[in-house]
């Protein structure tokens, strides 16, 4: 007989609720799970209502108190061993969103051609585009930074040149990685986000224009006619427009 008490357990807006994964990695007992896009309680026996998952960017999840099974440590194990293997398809563990300080001056334009860069100027994570959700805190109202996967090590003064206070970077590749799912992600970012300016930087090979083609859809789609700026770096690291 299964036996009931009221107490703390997590509820899920569905309705808000855009599947990005986050709190499935953040629960430690398994007891959320990604169904037909959205998350979802497994159990009340498996949530022990401490409350992970409320690093939820959505702000979709809070704790309720009510009637609900009580919290079994034991079939929770037994759960988890049974899905060790299973790994979130909407989800990283290293996806969570953070944000960081990090100290003005290191990232002002004063002076930057003879500062030398002597710590990192990213102020967020993650910067994979298919990994962050459209509507992560550190996007809004910010100026985005849409990079091709290789810019980074080919261009030598990347960060020096690109990011700075306000920007939000976003990294892809148009040739490797899946084209439809990045457009439909850019587009739910133009809309939801307030982004400011756009700035595309992408080496010279031809594929790699396809992350100007991405970012001109999106302003279409959305009729979010935004300033835009298009930034060619040749194969031996050198800035060749933009």
């Amino acid at each position: 007989m299964t036996t009931k008490t009221v107490r703390k357990v997590v509820k899920i807006n569905e309705a808000l609720c855009n599947g990005c994964g986050i709190c499935i990695t953040a629960c430690a007992e398994g007891a959320l799970k990604i169904i037909d896009g959205k998350a979802k309680l497994v159990s009340d026996k498996y949530c022990d209502g401490l409350g992970n998952c409320l690093s939820c960017p959505q702000g979709v999840i809070i704790i309720e108190e009510r009637e609900a099974e009580e919290f079994d440590e034991e079939a929770t194990k037994i759960h988890l061993e049974e899905h060790v293997n299973e790994v979130p398809k909407h989800s990283c563990p290293g996806a969570t969103v953070k944000q960081f300080e990090r100290p003005v001056s290191k990232i002002s334009n004063e002076a930057k051609e003879t500062e030398p860069v002597t710590e990192s100027r990213l102020r967020h994570w993650p910067v994979q585009l298919a990994l962050g959700p459209a509507t992560a805190p550190f996007l809004k109202n910010a100026d985005l930074l849409l990079t091709a996967d290789c810019v980074p090590f080919a261009y030598p003064d990347f960060q020096r040149d690109f990011l700075g206070e306000h920007t939000a970077l976003l990294v892809a590749c148009p040739k490797l990685d899946n084209f439809d799912a990045h457009q439909e992600k850019l587009i739910q970012i133009f809309k939801q986000s307030g982004i400011r300016s756009i700035t595309v930087v992408h080496m010279e090979v031809p594929c790699c224009s396809g992350l100007v083609h991405m970012a001109k859809q999106a302003m279409l789609t959305t009729g979010n006619i935004i300033p835009f700026r298009d930034v060619t770096v040749s194969i031996k690291g050198k800035r060749i427009s933009g």
